[in-house]
C-alpha cells in the first residue's frame, strides 16, 4: 500500500505538529490529525497475514469451510452466515470461525522466547499485579462498561487449549498456593502450521467479524439451539431470561458463548437477546415483510443484521467515548461512525459521497488495506483488562437504593449466576452495575479473587500469571519491541517507564513510584527490554482522559476502524436494500440508553437524565 499525495501531506503535517506538542495536548482537530496519521501508518506497516506462513499440510476444503469455493446463494449475499463465511464474497473463508488469527507486528519479532518462565509469571503476579484488598476505581465509568468489554471480546476471539503437555509454573514454597506448581494448558496451535522455528499460528474458535457471534454462536448447530423457530426470535423463558444449559459445573445461561461466565455477561447477553426479539417484532410490522411474507429464517436474518450493527455502533459512539473521554479521542473515534462532521454531517454527505472521512465508515467502500481481515494476536493482548473487575459487587434496589446483598466475584460466576439474578431481580442487577465503578487497568489492581481460584474443571490458577504466560507463549513481543513497531519511542529506563520522579505534593504517585520501581528492576534484572507487554502497559502513567495506556490506544485506533472497514455488512451493504429502511433507522436512532429503556422498562425513570449508559448514573 502506498500513500496518496494528500495522505503524504497529512503525515508530514502530523510530524510537524508532533514535534511541538503530543496529540493529547492539542485541540481535537489538530490532535485528530495526528491520530489519523497514526492510523495511516499502522494500516500500511502493521497488518501481517499469517496465512502466508508455511504450512505442513493443506487442510481439506470441506474442513476449511462448508461453502468455500462455491458461489454464494441468495441468503449468503444478503445475510450473515452462522460461521462467518461469505462476508467477503470473493474470499468466502476470510474471517470465518476456525480461520487463523493475524499479527500486527513483524513475524521475526513474534517468536516465543526460549524460556517462557523467565521471569516467573507467578512472581510477577505477586509483586506487581496483586490488588491485596486495595481497589483503584475508575471514577468516570460504571461496571456496565466492564461487562460490555468482555461481551464484545467473546464476539471477536477465542483460543482453544490442548489437553496434554501443560506448562508447569513453579510456585514459591512460602506462598499460600498449597501446591508446588501451577499447571497451565498450552494454546492449541493450528495443526497445518509448519514447525520451522518461526512464529506460531493459532485459529480463532469464533468468527472474526463484528457479527454478534457471542449472542448467536459461530456454527449452524449452535444457532439452531438458540432460536425459537417462530417469527425469527431467540429463546427466552417466561421471565425474559435466557434458557439454561447443563454444564459440568452446573446450569448456566445458554447463549452463543458462555465461557468464563459471570453476572456481567448474563446481563449483556440477556439484554441483546431481548433486543433481537424486539427487532423481530419491528420488522414483522414493516410493509416489506408483510408484502413478501417473510418467514422465520428471513426475520431472524434481518434481526441479526440490525442487532449486530447496533452493537458495533454502541461500542463506537457510546462505549468508546466513555472509556476514552479525552475530547480528541472521543471526537476521532466517534467520527468512525459519523464522519468528522458528526451525525448531521453524515446524513448530508451520504447523499453525495461514500468517503468514510466525511460520512463515516458505515456505507463507505469496504477495504482490507494491506492484509486479509482477521482479528490479531496483538489485539487480543492489549484487551487483557481484568483490572476492570472488582472483587466484590454490592446490589441495590431500583427506586430506593436499599441494599440487596454484597457478593464476591466468584459468587457471581458460572452456576451461581442464575440464582443471584432471580433473587435480586434483573432490573436491580442492571441498575446496580450502572452505579458501581470498575477498576483501573494499572499495576497493583488485578482482582485478588482471580489470582488464586479453582476453575470448574478443577484447575487451580492465577489468571494474572496466565495473562503474562499467554503473551509469551503466543509470541507477543516484549513491551519495548511492541512500542517500537507501533511507531512509539523505546523506553530507556524503568524510571522513565513510571513517568520519572513524581512532582512534589503528589503523594499517591510517590508511593507508587517507590513501591514498584525496585520490584520492576529486581524481577527484570534491570533490563527494560525484558519487560512483559502487560506490565509495561500497566506501568505507563495514564494520559488524562484515557481509560487505558496510550500504547494500547495506538493499536486500538487501528483495529477499531478496521473491524468496521473490512466488514461488507458495515460498508458496501450497509444500505436499506439489505437492512430495510426501518432497520437502518433502528441502528442510527438508538443508543445503549434506548436498549436499556426498551428491554428493562423499569429503568425508564432513572434513565431520564442519562446521556451515556456507561457513565455512572445519577452523577
Amino acid at each position: 500500500m502506498t500513500f496518496s499525495f494528500s495522505q503524504r501531506l497529512i503525515l508530514a503535517f502530523a510530524r510537524y505538529l508532533d514535534r511541538r506538542k503530543p496529540w493529547h495536548q492539542r485541540g481535537k482537530v489538530l490532535g485528530g490529525i495526528s491520530i489519523y496519521a497514526i492510523r495511516l501508518r499502522l494500516r500500511t506497516w502493521n497488518l501481517w497475514d499469517t496465512n502466508l506462513l508455511p504450512v505442513a499440510v493443506l487442510q481439506p476444503m470441506a474442513e476449511r469451510s462448508p461453502s468455500a469455493g462455491v458461489n454464494p446463494d441468495e441468503r449468503q449475499r444478503r445475510a450473515r452466515s452462522s460461521d462467518g463465511s461469505f462476508n467477503d464474497l470473493q474470499y468466502p473463508d476470510m474471517g470465518r470461525a476456525g480461520a487463523r488469527l493475524g499479527r500486527n507486528l513483524p513475524f521475526q519479532r513474534s517468536i516465543p522466547p526460549a524460556d517462557l518462565l523467565e521471569p516467573n509469571p507467578r512472581d510477577v503476579s505477586e509483586q506487581l499485579m496483586a490488588r491485596n484488598g486495595e481497589f483503584h476505581a475508575v471514577p468516570f465509568l460504571n461496571l456496565l462498561a466492564a461487562a460490555w468489554l468482555q461481551f464484545m471480546v467473546h464476539d471477536w476471539f477465542s483460543h482453544d487449549n490442548q489437553s496434554d503437555n501443560p506448562i508447569e509454573v513453579p510456585v514459591a514454597p512460602d506462598s499460600d498456593w498449597g501446591e508446588p506448581s501451577m499447571l497451565v494448558r498450552r494454546t492449541k496451535p493450528d495443526p497445518t502450521r509448519l514447525n520451522d522455528g518461526g512464529p506460531p499460528a493459532y485459529r480463532n474458535f469464533v468468527t472474526h467479524w463484528w457479527d454478534a457471534s457471542q449472542v448467536y454462536g459461530s456454527s449452524n448447530e449452535s444457532e439452531k439451539e438458540l432460536r425459537l423457530g417462530v417469527d425469527g426470535k431467540l429463546r427466552l423463558d417466561e421471565n425474559g431470561l435466557l434458557p439454561l444449559q447443563d454444564k459440568p459445573q452446573g446450569k448456566v445461561d445458554r447463549t452463543g458463548s458462555n465461557d468464563n461466565w459471570w453476572i456481567g455477561l448474563s446481563i449483556m447477553h440477556t439484554l441483546f437477546a431481548r433486543e433481537h426479539n424486539q427487532i423481530c417484532e419491528m420488522l414483522k410490522r414493516t410493509d416489506q415483510a408483510k408484502r413478501q411474507g417473510w418467514d422465520d429464517d428471513r426475520l431472524f436474518d434481518q434481526a441479526r443484521l440490525v442487532n449486530a450493527a447496533l452493537l458495533a455502533k454502541i461500542h463506537t459512539v457510546d462505549w468508546t467515548p466513555a472509556i476514552l473521554p479525552h475530547p480528541t479521542t472521543a471526537y476521532v473515534l466517534n467520527s468512525n461512525w459519523w464522519g468528522i462532521f458528526g451525525k448531521r454531517g453524515s446524513h448530508f454527505f451520504r447523499r453525495f459521497t461514500r468517503s468514510d472521512v466525511l460520512a463515516g465508515i458505515p456505507g463507505s467502500r469496504h477495504e482490507h488495506h494491506t492484509a486479509p481481515y482477521a482479528i490479531t494476536e496483538d489485539f487480543v493482548a492489549v484487551y487483557r483488562m481484568h483490572g476492570l473487575l472488582p472483587d466484590r459487587i454490592t446490589f441495590h434496589r431500583l427506586g430506593d437504593d436499599h441494599e440487596l446483598g454484597s457478593y464476591g466475584l466468584l459468587q457471581l460466576s458460572e452456576q451461581f449466576v442464575r440464582p443471584v439474578v432471580e433473587q435480586i431481580g434483573f432490573p436491580n442487577a442492571v441498575y446496580s452495575f450502572a452505579c458501581e465503578h470498575p477498576g483501573l487497568v494499572t499495576l497493583g489492581n488485578f482482582p485478588d479473587s482471580l489470582r488464586n481460584f479453582i476453575r470448574p474443571n478443577g484447575n487451580h490458577i492465577d489468571l494474572a500469571a496466565i495473562d503474562l504466560l499467554r503473551d509469551r507463549e503466543r509470541g507477543i513481543p516484549r513491551y519495548n519491541d511492541f512500542r517500537e513497531f507501533l511507531g512509539r519511542p523505546r523506553i530507556k529506563t524503568f524510571e522513565e517507564l513510571l513517568g520519572g520522579s513524581p512532582s512534589p505534593g503528589d503523594e499517591a504517585a510517590r508511593l507508587r513510584y517507590e513501591k514498584y520501581l525496585p520490584r520492576l528492576k529486581a524481577l527484570y534484572q534491570n533490563d527494560i527490554d525484558r519487560l512483559d507487554l502487560q506490565i509495561g502497559l500497566q506501568s505507563e502513567p495514564l494520559v488524562k482522559g484515557l481509560g487505558f495506556s496510550e500504547t494500547a490506544f495506538y493499536l486500538f485506533t487501528l483495529m477499531a476502524s478496521r473491524r468496521l472497514k473490512s466488514d461488507r455488512f458495515l460498508t458496501d451493504d450497509y444500505r436499506p436494500e439489505i437492512y430495510t429502511a426501518e432497520g437502518i433507522r433502528w441502528i442510527e436512532e438508538n443508543s445503549m440508553v434506548d436498549v436499556l429503556r426498551r428491554n428493562v422498562p423499569e429503568l425508564a425513570p432513572v434513565l431520564q437524565n442519562v446521556s451515556n449508559a456507561f457513565n455512572p448514573w445519577g452523577q
